[in-house]
């Protein structure tokens, strides 16, 4: 053990060509997959690991301090002491780790996902490097369900590797896994107003990307998307009103959306048009609107959902109550497992 890690401390003695970002908040239960994800990169490069703690109440700090111990030269963290983001810091990527960057190219990953692939890092930045037009490089990813909900057991949003257009990053029909996103360090020298002032960090950085050039999709699964966590976005959304939540987040996105189409001068209009579209019929997916998600002017990002999501959706439309039975059902299997 003492021989890998003198391994990678001498690997890494240099200057980081790659700065991973890393967010994470009461992540006690994930942080040493994270970690380790990152240290076991098989890379002929240095890198630097800048990890953002949003003063965890758990052991998540903890865990980061020992690493750090460990390799203090690689990791670089900032452990809060207070909650930044109760206090409208909601970007902390912009806000903490983006002017820390030293690398030339900056790769993302939440404190409860993974990477699994050692040569990740690698494939990324080779091909950035000899592709100078691409701002943006990312792949597919293996789902993780910790909370025993149902869902897709991979984000694979193409089915091939292949270039995508600024249009297509725009106007994209499923997201890209946090995780699997590498792109060039100057593309976050300067944030604009539609990203510091957006609830959530993927979108605008991915709207930036499309206006900086073309985006390269490796499909092969090379990190692990944690779906349920307690912590997560996604489920401080679900507590409390989730659908004045859901409006709210709607607003906030339909107001990126038009302030990225004034900066880059209507460009990407109609991608952006149709992505704020489909944000909008989203949430109605969400919040169980099926009369408007069944009805024929939103067909088109109606067949863009899973087949397991449309076959939900029309149980539950046509007939409530078997889908309640097999909610109910669904629900003690899992109370039953846990």
């Amino acid at each position: 053990m003492s021989m890998e890690i003198d391994e990678k401390r001498k690997q890494n003695s240099g200057e980081p060509l790659v700065s991973i970002c890393c967010l994470t908040y009461n992540h006690e239960a994930y942080i040493r997959d994270a970690l380790e994800g990152f240290l076991k990169q098989k890379v002929p490069f240095s890198y630097e690991i800048l990890i953002y703690d949003d003063a965890s109440t758990d052991g998540t700090a903890d865990i980061i301090r020992a690493y750090h111990k460990i390799y203090p030269d690689i990791i670089r963290p900032i452990l809060q002491t207070e909650n930044q983001y109760s206090k409208g810091i909601t970007n902390p990527s912009g806000a903490f780790n983006f002017p820390r960057i030293r690398g030339k190219y900056a790769a993302m990953c939440e404190g409860d996902d993974y990477w699994t692939d050692p040569d990740k890092l690698r494939r990324q930045v080779e091909y950035l490097e000899v592709h100078p037009g691409c701002s943006l490089c990312f792949h597919s990813a293996r789902i993780l369900t910790v909370d025993g909900s149902i869902s897709d057991r991979r984000m694979r949003p193409y089915r091939r590797d292949r270039q995508v257009s600024p249009q297509e990053m725009i106007d994209k029909s499923c997201g890209y896994p946090t995780a699997s996103m590498v792109f060039r360090s100057k593309l976050v020298n300067q944030l604009p107003s539609y990203y510091t002032e957006c609830p959530v960090g993927d979108t605008p950085l991915q709207l930036m990307a499309a206006a900086a050039g073309y985006g390269f999709y490796m499909d092969r699964d090379m990190s692990v998307y944690r779906v349920g966590g307690a912590s997560s976005w996604t489920a401080a959304e679900k507590r409390g009103d989730y659908e004045a939540k859901q409006r709210i987040y709607c607003e906030n996105m339909k107001r990126t959306y038009l302030d990225f189409d004034k900066a880059t001068g209507r460009r990407f209009h109609e991608a952006v048009k149709s992505a704020a579209r489909r944000t909008w019929f989203l949430t109605k997916v969400n919040t169980r609107k099926y009369k408007v998600v069944l009805s024929r002017g939103y067909r088109r990002y109606y067949k863009e959902l899973t087949g397991r999501t449309r076959f939900y959706i029309t149980l539950e439309a046509r007939l409530p109550r078997v889908y309640g039975l097999l909610s109910r059902i669904a629900a003690k299997t899992r109370s039953g497992k846990s």
